[in-house]
């Protein structure tokens, strides 16, 4: 292995304040950056490694890509691969590390925030609600890349759980039509939100029944998120139930509760 190793950095999902302290850094130091320049923004990698030697990835592919960020490691030079939001949801830099190791290269990933939780923060909702739904699931619907047989979105809607959609707002009428399939109804309230937390960010919310109507409208066909589930409805409705964890008579391992 060599002495220098490539970062795999998160840019997290787009206001430049969202990336983590330790990305910030790793960007400062930084002598190369490849960055996702079709998703991440150009004025995020000037503000934070403006000396930087620049690569837009957007018209690489795997081999000039790795290429770039190895000449720069055996130049004894600090390299960045710089992923919107986290890496490792949808980042496809699990070949890229299978890439560098067989160039005996090093590296790390350093972890940045999703657009699934900016999401959730722009709707000031959270997504796991006492007797609405504890789980959240991160999924997509089957496009150019195929999914699972057993994780076709007809099949996860099953469970009921609150759903984060990636990469397929371009498809939202499938989207409909799969989710109606399975625990949800045209009454469901479902969250479409492009750009979060860009200045250009659009948030649109309504139902199963309507939203493919409203993002059509709103002019909605990429970098959006799907949020579907009952949860949406707390802002609204109220909640059901409230957690324990600060209900004054439970008792846990920091504190004992207070029998009326």
């Amino acid at each position: 292995m060599t002495t220098h190793k490539v970062h795999f950095v998160g840019a997290g999902p787009g206001d430049p304040e969202l990336i983590t302290v330790k990305g910030a850094r790793l960007l400062k130091e930084a002598d190369v950056v490849v960055y996702a320049g079709s998703l991440v923004d150009l004025e995020l990698v000037k503000t934070y490694a403006p000396d930087a030697r620049i690569y837009d990835s957007a018209g690489m592919n795997l081999d000039e890509t790795t290429r770039a960020l190895a000449e720069a490691v055996f130049a004894g030079e600090k390299a960045v691969r710089l992923h919107t939001g986290d890496p490792s949801i949808y980042g496809a830099i699990q070949e890229q590390m299978a890439e560098l190791e067989m160039l005996g290269i090093e590296y790390e990933v350093v972890p940045g925030v999703t657009s699934a939780f900016a999401g959730a923060a722009a709707l000031k909702q959270e997504l796991t609600l006492p007797e609405v739904s504890q789980t959240v699931i991160i999924t997509r619907l089957a496009g150019r890349t195929p999914v699972p047989e057993r994780e076709k979105l007809r099949e996860i809607a099953r469970i009921g759980a609150t759903l984060v959609i990636y990469l397929s707002v371009s498809m939202i009428e499938r989207v409909v039509e799969e989710l109606l399939e399975g625990a949800y109804t045209e009454e469901t309230p479902v969250a479409v939100l492009a750009k979060v937390s860009w200045p250009d960010e659009q948030i649109v919310e309504g139902t199963l029944g309507d939203i493919a109507a409203k993002v059509q409208e709103a002019g909605i066909y990429k970098q959006a998120l799907i949020m579907v589930g009952d949860v949406l409805s707390a802002r609204t409705d109220g909640l059901r139930a409230k957690s324990l964890l600060y209900d004054k008579e439970f008792s846990h391992g920091c504190r004992e509760g207070i029998v009326a």
